[in-house]
């Protein structure tokens, strides 16, 4: 009997291991994605993320422990060449066995694209060339523009989004479109989110048959949480939804759309590109026009800015991270992280 025993004991633990063994190595590029991504491998394996601590993906570079994460990776995970620019040539000279999800493409992701003219500044975008922005100054833009986001011809249904066993992985993207076209802070809005979660949950149980029961609960009780994190959010903001407020870089519009908040323009288009003199005067004329009663810092990027704003006008200062800069990389970080916009919008407006 005891030798019987120890049999069934020694073969759990090798069934055990086998399953360890097989788990796939996952690397993810930024802390919102990692959490999502973290949720529905939990109790299999802790994927890595590249962008971690208080960096932004706005400003990274490589390091020598994510080149290695690279080389190894089975799987890598990132919204896309729009936002992780610093990444797509290590993916294609690194990362050659791994399958690659750009979650941009997720079948069921909405994308919204940039605003730009008057408080929104002007994105440099080569094919834009002979398009007037001009005439998107004064334009109401406080819900992302809902009736200038024509996605037509943009539909990804039915395209391998997967990229699986490519060698180089060929980001030119096929379908034409060119993804600096739109706004790519896409996990600001938990209907994104949840496209994003199918979209791992089918990649990993694929890289990982043996672990797909466990994906699958994940994943339901991940989406279940979103569901109900999207109407507490939702009441969270509903008291100032109708108070405009000014915001370091446009990175809050699916937000914004998602929840009918009011950004009344932002101080800089991009981390990257730090305002001038001229801006700033702008910002400063925009937030006494409209009597904007709070201009939102990062925790990235240099507070002064943002004192220098509201001088001299009655706006208050308060601070978003929408990258979350300040937050520990885990399966709970997504949640805390739109909690705290939330939370922060309320406190600084009320």
């Amino acid at each position: 009997m005891k030798s019987l025993a120890a049999l069934l004991l020694a073969s759990a633990a090798m069934i055990g291991a086998s399953n360890a063994m097989a788990a796939p190595n996952v690397v993810v590029s930024i802390k919102p994605i990692h959490s999502l991504v973290a949720a529905i491998m939990e109790g299999v394996a802790v994927p890595q993320v590249i962008v971690d601590g208080g960096a932004s993906p706005h400003t990274y570079s490589l390091k020598p422990s994510n080149a290695k994460a690279l080389e190894n990776a089975d799987v890598v995970f990132w919204v896309g060449d729009g936002l992780e620019k610093f990444l797509e040539k290590p993916l294609e000279s690194l990362a050659g066995k791994a399958t690659v999800v750009e979650l941009d493409d997720a079948p069921g992701i909405e994308k919204l694209s940039f605003r730009e003219g008057g408080p929104f500044e002007a994105h440099d975008h080569g094919d834009h060339e002979g398009h007037d922005h001009a005439e998107a100054e004064g334009h109401d833009h406080a819900h992302g523009g809902d009736d200038k986001h024509d996605h037509e011809g943009h539909d990804h249904e039915g395209h391998d989004h997967a990229h699986e066993g490519e060698k180089g992985h060929d980001h030119a993207h096929e379908d034409g479109h060119d993804h600096g076209e739109y706004d790519m802070h896409l996990w600001l809005d938990p209907a994104n989110a949840r496209a994003m979660a199918t979209e791992i949950e089918k990649t990993l149980m694929t890289a990982d048959p043996a672990n797909a029961k466990t994906y699958q609960e994940n994943t339901k009780k991940l989406v279940d949480n979103l569901d109900a994190l999207d109407k507490e959010l939702a009441a969270t903001v509903a008291p100032i939804k109708d108070k405009p407020f000014i915001v370091f870089h446009d990175a809050y519009q699916y937000f914004e759309h998602r929840y009918g908040v009011k950004t009344a323009g932002s101080i800089t288009v991009s981390p990257e590109n730090m305002p001038g003199a001229d801006r700033i005067k702008q910002i400063q004329a925009k937030v006494k026009e409209l009597n904007a009663t709070c201009v939102f810092a990062e925790p990235q990027f240099e507070p002064k800015l943002v004192n220098v704003v509201i001088e001299g006008t009655n706006a208050k200062s308060g601070t978003l991270d929408p990258e979350a800069g300040t937050l520990e990389a885990g399966p709970d970080l997504y949640f805390k992280l739109m909690r705290g916009i939330a939370n922060s919008l309320k406190n600084c407006l009320s």
